[in-house]
């Protein structure tokens, strides 16, 4: 086990706050992330993702490394500039 996932794995066992924002600070994360590798996947640039969206780069930028309050037509609008389509699943919570 990295050290990461022990620390973490330690501190939620003794940090009920520390639990519930690292889950969603995660969600949030592996978002930007799936959403940087499909842009890869297709070999665009943030760029060029940006000019497909009429926007300016740093907005492709802030939505991949801050995907906390990205809009659901947002999401759909990226994944057809990079040619994917966007699927969404609810998954049990963890008690």
């Amino acid at each position: 086990m990295s050290d990461v996932k022990r620390y973490v794995q330690n501190r939620t066992e003794y940090d009920p706050e520390f639990t519930e924002n690292y889950e969603v600070g995660y969600a949030d994360f592996k978002i930007g992330v799936v959403l940087r590798q499909a842009r890869e996947a297709a070999g665009l640039t943030q760029n060029e993702v940006a000019q497909r969206l009429q926007t300016k780069k740093s907005a492709i930028s802030r939505i991949e490394n801050h995907a906390d309050d990205v809009r659901l037509s947002t999401l759909r609008r990226y994944a057809e500039a990079v040619g994917a389509n966007l699927q969404i699943r609810l998954a049990q919570q963890r008690t």
